[in-house]
């Protein structure tokens, strides 16, 4: 999967969340994605898919998440390549920003809260904005 068709995934699934993407030259560390609710306000979502139970953010992206710890969202997407093994064809973990230095440590899911399906995406999102 490219991250292109994460952003479709999250589009898709979160239907009452107005999304604004973001193009990553227009500011380093910047988010992927800006969301927005009438009862929550505006939070920003990283996009990342990981490998190996990885995930690379830049320096940049640190900082971001460091100096803005509050409604700020790091959405980690891992496709498993299946086999008797794998239990899930997907594994979606969305860490709060203020995790972001324990991710270069530590896997997303003792970071973040493993998302079941697609569908608790924007639930997710909207009770913990």
């Amino acid at each position: 999967m490219k991250e292109s068709n994460l952003w479709k995934n999250v589009k898709k699934h979160t239907p009452n969340i107005t999304w604004t993407r973001v193009e990553s030259w227009a500011s380093f560390g910047f988010p992927d994605l800006v969301g927005y609710t009438e009862t929550n306000g505006f939070f920003t979502v990283e996009l990342k898919l990981i490998n190996a139970r990885k995930v690379k953010l830049s320096p940049h992206q640190y900082a971001f998440h460091l100096k803005h710890p509050t409604n700020t969202w790091i959405l980690c997407y891992q496709q498993n390549a299946g086999g008797p093994r794998a239990p899930k064809p997907f594994e979606l973990i969305l860490v709060p920003g203020a995790c972001a230095l324990k991710l270069a440590t530590s896997a997303p899911a003792a970071c973040g809260l493993a998302l079941a399906t697609w569908s608790e995406l924007e639930t997710s999102l909207l009770e913990k904005t």
